[in-house]
């Protein structure tokens, strides 16, 4: 076996990961695994699949599979790089990301703190690369009702995003409809709309009108438009989400080995 088998598959994945294409993704995602495994399932590029693939099913909402293999990726790093590197840092993210999504406020706090730590070490305070570490963080204090530190952090991460990748980067909009779920916790339901409005444009213009990361904002847009009473507009924005994850339909799974 060649280092060309696993990288191309994992590149591939990634791609059609990147593109939208999550059924292809996953497929050559799994093939690079299988490759790369070849090395030893605690080989350190094992982790690097590991992250990917954990994403991806983080994003089609298996956190079970994500939660396992965001914790092996971390696992792997730790005893590879030891606990200040930043793949370190990217693995604490990710799966902080993921206990926040299940209530687990206290253990994603602790995991980004230490990333951004990790992060504005390696980087400075104004590095977009600590953006992610900034939303995720932010996004649990607005679970804990801390919301005057997630709004501070929500616009930090906005601030350095398009200072740095530009206004109409694709990222800049996942800290406007942070920016926006915040408003909504906090019952300012008007404010939220202009910032939804803004983050769909940015992705239906760089990512793609049928893209599934259009596909969440519609979901959120939506039930902000049902709770302003304009249910035609939220009843069209479900029905092309709905179509959309009508093409990435998930086909039936086949079991990882380690």
């Amino acid at each position: 076996m060649s280092d060309n088998q696993w990288e191309t598959a994992n590149a591939e994945g990634a791609r059609l990961y990147e593109s939208g294409h999550y059924i292809e993704a996953e497929q050559r995602l799994r093939t690079a695994l299988l490759e790369v495994e070849k090395y030893g399932s605690k080989d350190s590029r094992v982790a690097i699949v590991l992250n990917n693939l954990g994403s991806l099913s983080h994003n089609q909402g298996d956190r079970d599979e994500a939660a396992a293999c965001y914790q092996r990726a971390l696992s792997i790093r730790e005893e590879h790089y030891g606990p200040h590197h930043p793949w370190v840092a990217q693995s604490l993210n990710n799966l902080a990301s993921l206990y926040r999504e299940l209530g687990k406020y206290d253990e994603a706090e602790t995991f980004l703190q230490r990333a951004l730590k990790i992060a504005e070490a390696l980087v400075g305070p104004n590095h977009y690369r600590i953006t992610n570490c900034l939303n995720n963080l932010a996004a649990v204090y607005m679970g804990q009702e801390r919301y005057e530190e997630a709004e501070s952090l929500f616009q930090r991460s906005l601030d350095i995003r398009q200072r740095t990748l530009g206004s109409t980067h694709p990222a800049v909009a996942t800290s406007l409809s942070g920016l926006a779920e915040l408003a909504i916790a906090q019952g300012k339901n008007t404010d939220a709309g202009p910032l939804f409005q803004r983050a769909l444009q940015i992705r239906e213009e760089k990512l793609g009108a049928d893209h599934p990361a259009v596909a969440v904002l519609l979901e959120k847009y939506a039930v902000l438009l049902h709770k302003l009473n304009r249910d035609m507009e939220a009843g069209e924005m479900d029905t092309r989400a709905k179509d959309i994850r009508s093409r990435q339909a998930h086909p039936r799974r086949t079991e990882v080995r380690h």
